[in-house]
């Protein structure tokens, strides 16, 4: 149900990987913990950016979709796992 931003998250997904890799060699570089931390939160605001998109599609499209079939406490369910989640 995503189809219109797959291109967007597709794209900042391919970011995050480099940034990852830019991580990886910060490490192996004994880089300055700062910076480190700095890119590390930068990472985490991205993959954070995603799951937002991904729970507003999920429910306005499936939980939705969910709910008008009867199948509303799968719909919650799935709401408080990812909920909980995003709590840790």
């Amino acid at each position: 149900m995503y189809t219109a931003q797959k291109p967007y998250l597709l794209r900042r997904l391919k970011i995050i990987e480099g940034q990852i890799r830019g991580l990886h060699e910060m490490i192996e570089k004994d880089a300055y913990c700062i910076d480190v931390i700095t890119q590390s939160s930068a990472v985490k605001q991205a993959l954070s950016k995603i799951e937002d998109i991904l729970m507003e599609n999920h429910l306005a499209h499936c939980a939705i979709n969910q709910i008008k079939n009867g199948k509303t406490k799968k719909a919650v369910d799935e709401i408080l796992k990812v909920y909980k989640l995003k709590r840790k």
